[in-house]
């Protein structure tokens, strides 16, 4: 696949995951090798909750374009209404209805929210080709902004590599995502760009918030990358066997009993 033919209607194809690592495949990796490497040949499908990303997804589209909004609900009709009358938005969608009216009344989201919307982005990093969509990319101004929907925004849980008190920027790798995403554009535009997140929460009321990303959070990220990416790449094309996490759906699924396992070990 050649980059000038990525687009929206491939950008999600098996075809362009094989072709280019991105940030939600390099986490993917980093949690289990073998269910990653299941699911890109289609072998396997996680059967998580799809409601958080639809939610997001939902909020997401309405600050594309109108059309963008309306194409989302009539192609995931059957997950956003009752099928019982009076045929209304489901609990969760309702929450993202105020999602996002609690966004539009906040100026200064408005006026930072000015730019192309989802735009494809690609480049190298450390020798492999990646992609990204960045929500909203202010090129002029040199500036791109992603939404981020959470929990909630001060919410802090322990996370294995930022310790005990990990916000949901670290816990969820956004610091990484935005990191590769401002390399790809520097590449792409041969200027510098500035990171900004525009969060708001699933609480009621949701909580805003226009966040600046921790330079040296960022670096730490691609400093994890640069050491992982090569044996992520080996196998993802078949060049070392991928290991099992042993913990996840992928791998319960998947495990046979080989021998005893001591109690202290669990």
């Amino acid at each position: 696949m050649e980059k000038s033919i990525l687009s929206d209607e491939n950008y999600y194809s098996k075809e362009a995951d094989w072709h280019f690592m991105s940030v939600s495949q390099y986490k993917d990796f980093m949690r289990c090798p073998a269910a990653a490497l299941a699911k890109i040949k289609g072998e396997w499908e996680p059967d998580n909750d799809k409601k958080p990303l639809l939610v997001g997804n939902y909020v997401h589209s309405y600050f594309e374009s109108d059309q963008a909004h309306e194409a989302f609900k009539t192609d995931h009709k059957d997950k956003l209404f009752s099928s019982r009358k009076p045929f209304g938005l489901l609990k969760d969608f309702q929450i993202a209805e105020q999602m996002i009216e609690r966004l539009k009344k906040e100026s200064a989201f408005n006026q930072l929210y000015q730019g192309e919307k989802e735009v494809i982005v690609t480049g190298e990093l450390f020798g492999i080709e990646w992609k990204g969509k960045i929500d909203c990319l202010n090129i002029e101004d040199g500036y791109f902004v992603d939404i981020k929907t959470t929990k909630d925004i001060h919410e802090r849980k322990y996370d294995d590599y930022w310790g005990p008190k990990a916000n949901f920027i670290e816990r969820y790798g956004y610091a990484l995502q935005m990191a590769v995403y401002r390399e790809l554009l520097e590449q792409q535009y041969n200027k510098q760009f500035v990171p900004f997140i525009a969060a708001v929460s699933k609480q009621k009321p949701s909580d805003v918030g226009l966040i600046t990303l921790d330079e040296s959070k960022m670096q730490s990220e691609l400093s994890r990358l640069e050491e992982n990416i090569d044996h992520i790449h080996r196998v993802k094309m078949g060049q070392e066997e991928p290991t099992q996490c042993g913990q996840c759906d992928y791998c319960r699924g998947h495990k046979r009993i080989t021998g005893f396992i001591n109690m202290n070990d669990l």
